[in-house]
């Protein structure tokens, strides 16, 4: 029910993250994953339509390429996070991302150039250098995750102090499955327990420590795509009828 009141209201990225959470819960509920599958597609035709409408926005493109990824759409999530540093070079997240959409199209070698060059930009972020832990180790390469994961300690213990701070609880569940198996991190305090305690049990119980399939990255920021896509549905439409067509047949 609040999740349909948040789609009355027009606000998505409050919607999907209802329905996500329902989810969770009840997830061969074929109802909740209908409604949350047509939440991404609507979200992929309204930021196709933008990208038409503004083809150089980098914004846009880096919207389009974290929905594709959520959707593990990986091919087109590394088209447009591609198009996306060519316009915006220096945003770590970017590569962050891109190396994401590699690692899930099994092209390693890649992945690990996008993950060292955004540990390369970004100098305060724990989350870039998790993921390219995770990597790391799931090649085998103990030492080198050792490394990014010491990195991502001290990025944390700097970020600690923040009164503002809250980490998110999936990259607290993987970071102390990470350090359970490189035997360090006992000694990382988080400021903030994981939100969802029965979300973390059930991921934990069902998951070996010494695995992990799914870097981190694209829930995070989900929510401002949605966010973005809702508003630009409300782009002005005033455009001759031939415009028009042409957007309709892109939205197709």
């Amino acid at each position: 029910m609040l999740g349909k009141i948040h789609l009355l209201e027009g606000n998505l990225d409050k919607a999907i993250e209802i329905y996500k959470k329902a989810v969770e819960f009840s997830p061969e509920n074929t109802e909740l994953l209908t409604t949350l599958g047509l939440l991404y597609l609507q979200a992929i035709s309204c930021l196709k339509r933008a990208n038409y409408l503004a083809p150089f926005d980098w914004k846009i493109l880096y919207n389009l390429g974290l929905v594709h990824l959520t959707m593990q759409q990986y091919a087109s999530a590394f088209h447009f996070l591609s198009a996306a540093i060519n316009f915006q070079p220096k945003m770590a997240e970017l590569y962050m991302l891109l190396a994401v959409a590699l690692t899930n199209l099994e092209d390693t070698e890649n992945a690990k150039r996008a993950y060292a060059e955004a540990v390369h930009l970004d100098k305060c972020n724990p989350l870039v250098n998790l993921n390219y832990a995770v990597l790391l180790y799931n090649q085998g390469q103990k030492r080198e995750a050792l490394a990014q994961y010491q990195e991502m300690e001290k990025k944390v213990n700097l970020l600690k102090d923040s009164s503002s701070l809250e980490f998110d609880s999936e990259m607290v569940e993987v970071a102390q499955k990470l350090g359970a198996a490189l035997h360090v991190g006992e000694a990382l305090v988080w400021t903030k327990p994981a939100k969802d305690s029965r979300s973390q049990h059930r991921t934990t119980s069902a998951s070996k420590a010494a695995c992990f399939q799914q870097p981190l990255g694209s829930n995070q920021a989900l929510g401002q795509a949605m966010s973005s896509a809702a508003a630009y549905r409300k782009l002005p439409s005033e455009r001759g009828e031939g415009r028009e067509k042409e957007e309709r047949n892109i939205d197709e």
